[in-house]
């Protein structure tokens, strides 16, 4: 059985910082994106094996991710322009 998961990158203090949004708590960090992406398959594995050890269920991940680009209000977009 297999297991997809969302993975949220940010950068982070010279690296990246990952998360697991359908896991709460599963969190790692690495200095490049290759390194990251592997910590956070090893976060990903270690906690659902505490979760199966625990008898719990394994969650699914519904969720999706949506980016939505807005203009800058008026106000902010003359204050931009004379700064």
């Amino acid at each position: 059985m297999t297991y997809t998961y969302r993975i949220i990158l940010e950068p982070d203090e010279g690296g990246f910082h990952a998360s697991v949004p359908a896991l709460p708590g599963c969190h790692t960090w690495g200095k490049t994106i290759a390194d990251v992406r592997v910590m956070v398959r090893d976060a990903i594995d270690a906690y659902l094996r505490s979760l199966i050890a625990d008898g719990e269920r394994v969650p699914t991940d519904s969720g999706f991710e949506l980016f939505e680009t807005v203009p800058a209000p008026k106000r902010s977009q003359s204050a931009l322009a004379h700064a």
